[in-house]
């Protein structure tokens, strides 16, 4: 019964040191560029964007479809970069909770 007490204790500390975790990735920028610089991208670490930049010189109306191809790729590369930084974030503050269970 002690371990299991034990256990439970330990579950409960993990998942306030999660929350700490979750809390440091959203303070975690990335930026990712597409387009050789048209179109740029900021996401956090815990896979959120937080601004998309466009060069003007691309809002070309008969380019719609082109700029929406960058917004895409721009978005899709920001989430991949945020997702490597966070699983690297991740290791580092996780280190300590691998002795737990």
């Amino acid at each position: 019964m002690a371990g299991f007490l034990q256990k439970a204790k330990d579950a409960v500390k993990m998942r306030g040191e999660m929350k700490d975790i979750q809390n440091a990735l959203a303070k975690v920028d990335v930026e990712y560029v597409a387009g050789g610089g048209k179109v740029k991208v900021m996401a956090c670490a815990d896979m959120t964007i937080k601004h998309i930049e466009i060069d003007p010189r691309s809002i070309d109306p008969e380019k719609a479809e082109r700029l929406t191809e960058l917004l895409v790729a721009g978005v899709n590369g920001a989430l991949r970069t945020a997702k490597k930084k966070a699983a690297a974030e991740m290791s580092k503050m996780s280190g300590s909770l691998g002795g737990l269970f």
